[in-house]
């Protein structure tokens, strides 16, 4: 069995199918690549939704400090440019 399938304790990695999956990406991480996905495939509805759910995520009250918050922030508004400047092909040859 290779190395990388043994996880710290040197047992097996993979899962029973009775295990809970682990997940290595924040639910917000998710958000924000499948918004990057519909913009990438022209569904802008899709997008803003998607864009609308990440903002409510992000700025409602955290139950714990937030490290990343000055990170997630920016990359919120630099989704919102993204979008927007999709939105208005045009406003980029000014």
């Amino acid at each position: 069995m290779a190395e990388e399938e043994r996880d710290q304790s040197g047992r097996d990695a993979a899962r029973s199918p009775s295990s809970p999956p682990r997940h290595t990406r924040r639910l917000s991480d998710k958000i924000l690549i499948a918004f990057h996905h519909a913009c990438d495939q022209g569904d802008y509805e899709v997008a803003e939704e998607l864009l609308r759910i990440l903002e409510m995520m992000l700025t409602r009250r955290p139950v714990a400090p937030d490290v990343n918050r000055r990170k997630n922030m920016e990359s919120l508004v630099a989704a919102h440019e993204r979008l927007w400047l999709l939105r208005h092909p045009d406003a980029n040859d000014s």
